[in-house]
Order: structure tokens, then sequence, then C-alpha cells
């Protein structure tokens, strides 16, 4: 369901930021590590720190604003 979502949004943006998919299930590791309990879960980090996370489906536009907010 957030696949043509994060499409448009890397059109979007550009390389402004890079946009990485993880399935949890194929890694219940990164998943524990960090506390993913809702499928979709959305974070942006920076600097590796997790900046801003949102569990369930965010519009790109909405996506867009949060990396323009952090200055990605």
């Amino acid at each position: 369901m957030m696949k043509p979502v994060l499409s448009e949004l890397k059109q979007k943006i550009g390389d402004k930021a890079t946009i990485l998919k993880i399935d949890v299930e194929k890694n219940p590791a990164i998943a524990g590590q960090l506390q993913i309990q809702g499928v979709p879960t959305l974070m942006l980090f920076q600097n590796n720190e997790i900046k801003w996370r949102q569990s369930g489906v965010v519009p790109a536009h909405v996506l867009e604003e949060v990396i323009e907010r952090f200055k990605v």
C-alpha cells in the first residue's frame, strides 16, 4: 500500500533523502531493534537518530513536509 506513495515521494524529493523499505517479517531483528509494532511504520533518520516516526499510511505530501521540516 505504501509503494505508490513512496514512489510519488521519491519523484518529488529527488536526492534530498534516501528511501528504504524493509520487510520486517524477513528482518525481525531490525523490527525489534527499532521497536516496530505496526506496519507500516515510517521513520525519518538524520545523523543516525530517529527524528520522526509514525505508524500507518501517510500521504506523500505529508512525508514531503516532514522531510522539509527537518531539512534533510
